[in-house]
């Protein structure tokens, strides 16, 4: 069986080969494609094509996605967590340092010398560029992901002082995280405590404005702020404010607004923290492999919207089915199965809020009589969603 694929944005082709000879990929399909794998592409006013099952986002962030149409619809919405982490790394690593020794405002004044005497000229103005160390200072890291954990760990190898604030720390991520790494349970203790700040969390309600007027309040003088996450982390007025009484000393962000351009103290970047040769190389591979493991054996991976179902195939067919978390359903599709004459191999079932994934392996050969049951999974008010794999 091909698959088929279609491409937004420019993703690396040497990546997409992990995709292998059973897919047939293409920037311009139009017709009803079996996945999509995505970078920037906004698909919120995009109608999702019925024939949809799978959109890879070849990176870690899903905001340009509706998740929720996705989900509804049975569409799995996959990201690759961790394969730019060391280029975001690098990059708060680097603006950490810009920002202690305020390179970048000591090129433009050095780009505005002219004459024989520029060498005079730097010696006389360079004081005003003399910056500070980082060594022994004081760095909070809000998330501990992938990146966070990464930043935080160099941080202190570079002889900073490391807070960690992460409620929802993985174990995996957790045991890689240096046992010199402060962990604190009030996100509070970053604010009271440190010169640097980096955040590294997804934008949801309840992190929209993680900067906002009381945490800086709570902040004392001279800090400063890195956000490579989200612009909405912080609130842009409360943030003015606190440079304005010197709270922040520096705000550094890869997520530019009109309203952040050409001030003082605010250094924005194009949103390239992540945009290195090998980061976009790792994230097409890892959507690549996604892909192909979910069409391929119907397992699911880094998804954003529906559980981690890992099942070895060993049966001669495999029914998937997304449905509705409702009481009950296993029975009920336990009982189909057997109505309809056919064994079953093995089945997991995992929830994720109003919908479960579900992977039936079927102790059957007739391809006829696994179509009729499908076929009935199919017409079920409960079932959103039905494949068919075989062996």
């Amino acid at each position: 069986m091909v698959y088929t694929v279609k491409t937004y944005n420019n993703i690396n082709k040497i990546g997409l080969r992990e995709l292998g000879n059973g897919f047939q990929i293409d920037g311009e399909l139009k017709e009803n494609p079996d996945a999509y794998i995505i970078r920037s592409e906004n698909l919120h006013e995009t109608e999702l094509p019925s024939n949809l099952k799978a959109i890879a986002r070849a990176g870690a962030g899903t905001n340009n996605i509706p998740i929720d149409a996705a989900t509804a619809q049975g569409v799995v919405v996959f990201n690759t967590p961790g394969a730019n982490a060391n280029a975001v790394k690098e990059a708060v690593i680097a603006s950490t340092l810009l920002s202690a020794r305020d390179y970048i405002a000591a090129n433009k004044w050095t780009n505005t010398l002219t004459g024989d005497d520029v060498p005079k000229q730097v010696e006389a103005g360079k004081k005003q560029f003399a910056g500070s160390e980082i060594l022994g200072k004081t760095f909070g890291v809000i998330g501990l992901g992938a990146i966070g954990a990464r930043i935080a760990n160099d941080a202190y190898r570079l002889g900073m002082k490391v807070y960690g604030y992460d409620p929802y720390v993985s174990i995996e991520t957790a045991w890689n995280i240096s046992s010199h790494v402060r962990r604190v349970n009030d996100i509070k203790e970053i604010f009271t405590n440190c010169d640097y700040i980096t955040i590294h969390v997804p934008l949801t309600d309840e992190t929209k404005n993680t900067f906002d007027r009381a945490a800086f309040d709570l902040m004392g003088k001279d800090v400063t702020i890195i956000n490579f996450a989200r612009g909405e982390l912080v609130d842009n007025a409360a943030l003015f404010d606190a440079i304005e009484t010197g709270v922040v000393k520096r705000y550094i962000t890869d997520f530019g607004t009109e309203d952040l351009l050409n001030k003082d103290k605010i250094t924005v970047f194009p949103h390239v923290g992540g945009s290195t040769a090998e980061a976009e190389l790792n994230c097409a591979i890892m959507a690549g492999q996604t892909i192909r493991r979910f069409m391929e054996t119907g397992e699911i991976v880094n998804s954003v919207n529906f559980p981690n179902v890992k099942q070895a195939l060993s049966a001669p067919f495999r029914i998937t089915l997304i449905n509705k978390n409702v009481p009950n359903i296993v029975a009920r599709i336990s009982t189909r199965v057997s109505d309809n004459g056919i064994n079953i191999s093995n089945i997991i079932n995992r929830s994720k809020g109003d919908f479960a994934y579900t992977l039936l392996d079927l102790d059957e050969a007739d391809a006829a009589k696994v179509q009729a049951l499908a076929d009935e999974f199919e017409a079920s008010d409960n079932i959103v969603k039905v494949r068919i794999i075989k062996k």
